[in-house]
């Protein structure tokens, strides 16, 4: 019989890897390549034949899955209504963005609803969350804490605790001594998730996994984690800021992209019920280059002020600074805006920014930021009562927005009462807002800025 050869795995991006080396070659992590035990590669026979499983057709109808609502309305709206009983969670995040921070709260939150709660954690001892809890005010909140990394002790308490929540902080400190690799490995992550998260759909205990993540963002550990879960939620938001946003990006009993706001205060995490207010500054005055954006982060409509800058350089390649937007949808649209419209921007510096730390995604910014741009360009303020948004087109075409009803509702909500948006959009019943629609990017500058 061949005898394995061994394999290498990365432990920051799972690469494999044929031989020891001290740098990842697929994502540049310095030693994170370490020895997995060999997997038997060699066929088994199934022996019996297993039984019949039931079957049944797409008309059946079957109650919808228990909730647990956790006294946190922005945490309870990204998990689609309330935590779902045996449901497996991941939760990943930047270090000190407060991923424990939340899911303590989450967890006492819980307790006080009366029921049981049980925080683990492998990274900090029993005192040190104690402290935290002093200092968030949770001290009265009858959660069960543990520090351990043995999973096995781990499974057994629980087994013999049966509480309705377990929150294990984190999946890369736990540590299975079937598996022989260090904690934090591909192989010890992939374990431990599974055992998690067949402990949970066997004893109907709803677990909350922490992950690490890596420099590009992505949780720490084999991919297959995030298929074993029932829910992805990452933990968003820049240090500089106090806005976080706890996002959905897989959900199983509810919506993906669904987002809750929080504010980082000195007591912990506030709820945002209103985030579009918070995303915008103040509005009483026009200023060139300041354009409220109406857009969608899951079913919420949020405002968010897009700010841009235009200056002249003295550089021979004009710098492109970008904070909140992919820097290639900024390429794009200053490549339409040049050749659609004739508005050079090669000799001159672009700085834009989405104000609050907000990160926009969609494509129906594309009308907002080119209003940004424009506008700074040209020195000439936006009304402070107008929301922009549309997709652009590399023709210069404006295309419509999905959900443009509940933008404008947002919007009039908030107190604008114009809105500029494409002409084949379908806005609805707008009451008080005066509507702008426009074929193509030339409509919109000749109509905002005057003809060119």
């Amino acid at each position: 019989m061949a005898r394995s050869s061994p394999a290498f795995t990365c432990t920051a991006c799972g690469a494999a890897h044929g031989k020891w080396a001290g740098r990842c070659d697929a994502c540049g992590a310095w030693n994170s390549v370490h020895e997995e035990a060999p997997l038997s590669t060699a066929p088994k026979s199934l022996g019996a034949r297993g039984r019949t499983i039931a079957l049944s057709d797409l008309s059946a109808k079957e109650a919808p899955p228990p909730r647990a609502p956790s006294g946190m309305e922005e945490l309870d709206r990204v998990l689609g209504g309330g935590l779902v009983p045996a449901s497996a969670i991941l939760v990943g995040g930047d270090p000190g963005i407060g991923k424990s921070t939340l899911l303590l709260q989450a967890a006492a939150s819980f307790a006080r609803a009366g029921r049981k709660s049980l925080y683990i954690s492998g990274e900090e001892a029993a005192a040190q969350i104690r402290m935290r809890a002093q200092r968030l005010g949770l001290s009265d909140a009858p959660v069960i804490l543990g520090a351990e990394t043995n999973l096995r002790d781990i499974l057994t308490t629980l087994d013999a605790e049966r509480p309705a929540l377990a929150v294990i902080d984190s999946i890369q400190t736990m540590w299975l001594d079937s598996v022989e690799s260090a904690p934090g490995s591909v192989s010890q992550v992939r374990a431990a998730a599974h055992e998690l998260v067949t402990f949970a759909k066997r004893r109907g205990v709803a677990v909350i996994l922490v992950g690490h993540v890596t420099k590009d963002g992505q949780i720490a550990g084999p991919r297959v984690v995030e298929h074993m879960v029932d829910t992805v939620l990452y933990f968003e938001g820049e240090r500089g800021h106090q806005f976080r946003i706890l996002r959905a990006v897989k959900n199983r009993f509810g919506p993906a992209d669904e987002i809750g706001v929080f504010e980082m205060t000195g007591d912990g995490l506030a709820q945002v019920t209103n985030p579009s207010a918070l995303f915008l500054s103040d509005r009483d005055r026009p200023a060139p280059g300041s354009v409220v954006f109406a857009g969608m982060e899951g079913s919420r409509p949020v405002l968010t002020e897009i700010q841009a800058l235009v200056a002249p350089s003295t550089l021979g390649t004009p710098r492109r600074t970008v904070v909140g937007v992919d820097s290639g949808r900024l390429s794009t649209i200053l490549a339409v805006l040049e050749a659609r419209c004739g508005i050079p921007f090669a000799e001159q510096d672009v700085f834009l920014n989405v104000a609050g730390g907000m990160r926009i995604g969609e494509p129906a910014a594309d009308l907002a930021i080119a209003g940004a741009l424009l506008s700074a360009r040209e020195d000439v303020a936006i009304p402070p009562d107008m929301v922009l948004f549309g997709e652009i087109s590399l023709s210069g075409a404006l295309r419509p927005a999905s959900q443009t009803e509940n933008r404008l509702k947002e919007a009039s909500k908030l107190g604008f009462s114009q809105a500029t948006l494409p002409s084949r959009s379908k806005p609805g019943p707008a009451e008080g807002m005066r509507i702008r629609q426009m074929p193509d990017l030339a409509a919109f500058v000749g109509e905002m800025f005057g003809p060119r």
